[in-house]
């Protein structure tokens, strides 16, 4: 096989039962299925082994996250393709052969996502890809279907394949030679956003994100870490400021960062007034680690500037989002124009 189904597990076992086998189904003769579990304490890794014997099951000795866990697992695979899949993620009949056939007749197509549903109301895009990512210049990402608590209703509207920023993780195929290449996921990341620090590294390596709109797939969404947690936003404003100081040129970075910083701190009262404390010391301890990590992270932003090939940023949107959303009442993608 030249493709491989990774499956990263963490203790969702009551998943593999509701979409597994449509998986195995799906790929049958066109792709391996490996679950790789990420040192689980449910019984997920017996539970695979016996009841689904036809798939591979790989195992850490313990829990590397999202980032670390796919370096763990797909450093030992040698495949010319690897589909990164969630464990709550219910494919259709026919949902990776146009993604496939997308990244091999144009050898620039670094990573492929498929139209993203939601699961629990299947005509609705899905939080996490819905029909492609994007950002803005001062990294806030968003999705066509998708921008902030905005989530659009699937009309036809977007079912046409189209370059975009970044491929979510939640089913993206990628190549893995360039995958190895660019050093992978960043592990600091844990888990939330490093796709997106990926797909941006692999646009600057001179390489195009596609979304497949022929390709659809229903995502549950918060399987390993629950929507709404505080945990969740410091991992979101921690890793978007990491993304921000690797990725971006050095004569936009302090501007960026600074303005970002302002967007932040404004983020961090709101959710004081609406949420309480704990999602503003979210906010707060995720600028503290990065105020801290910063210096010991030179050498990373130097190694990921020094592959930069081109200056990619025509799916950056120019603007604000924030501003266009809270102020303009742009709630919808294609209400953005650049």
């Amino acid at each position: 096989m030249k493709t491989a189904i990774v499956i990263l597990n963490y203790n969702t076992v009551d998943y593999f039962d509701k979409f597994l086998p449509r998986v195995i189904q799906t790929c049958e003769g066109i792709a391996d299925v490996i679950v790789a579990d990420n040192a689980s304490s449910d019984n997920s890794v017996s539970h695979v082994k016996s009841h689904y014997p036809q798939v591979k099951v790989l195992c850490s000795n313990q829990n590397y996250g999202f980032a670390g866990g796919y370096n763990f697992f797909l450093k030992g695979l040698e495949y010319e393709y690897i589909v990164l899949l969630n464990t709550d993620v219910e494919v259709t009949d026919n949902w990776l052969q146009p993604m496939l056939q997308l990244i091999e007749q144009n050898k620039q197509v670094a990573a492929v996502q498929p139209k993203i549903l939601s699961h629990n109301n299947k005509s609705d895009f899905e939080f996490a890809g819905a029909a492609g990512g994007f950002i803005d210049k001062y990294g806030f990402p968003f999705c066509c279907g998708r921008i902030f608590e905005t989530v659009e209703t699937d009309h036809g509207q977007y079912d046409k394949n189209r370059e975009i920023f970044w491929a979510t993780g939640a089913c993206m195929l990628i190549r893995k030679k360039l995958f190895d290449q660019l050093g992978g996921f960043d592990q600091d990341f844990f888990a939330h956003m490093e796709e997106i620090d990926l797909c941006w590294r692999m646009q600057n390596a001179g390489y195009q994100i596609y979304y497949c709109s022929a390709s659809t797939v229903y995502h549950v969404g918060g399987g390993t870490l629950a929507v709404g947690t505080p945990h969740k936003t410091y991992l979101n404003f921690r890793n978007n400021l990491l993304m921000l100081h690797k990725n971006l040129p050095a004569n936009k970075l302090v501007t960026t960062l600074l303005i970002k910083m302002i967007f932040d701190g404004i983020a961090a009262i709101m959710f004081l007034v609406r949420n309480g404390p704990t999602h503003f010391a979210a906010v707060f301890n995720a600028h503290i680690y990065f105020y801290k990590h910063c210096n010991r992270r030179k050498g990373i932003r130097a190694e990921a500037q020094r592959l930069i090939k081109t200056n990619n940023t025509k799916n950056i949107f120019p603007g604000s989002v924030v501003f266009h959303y809270y102020l303009k009442k742009q709630r919808v993608f294609n209400a953005l124009k650049w």
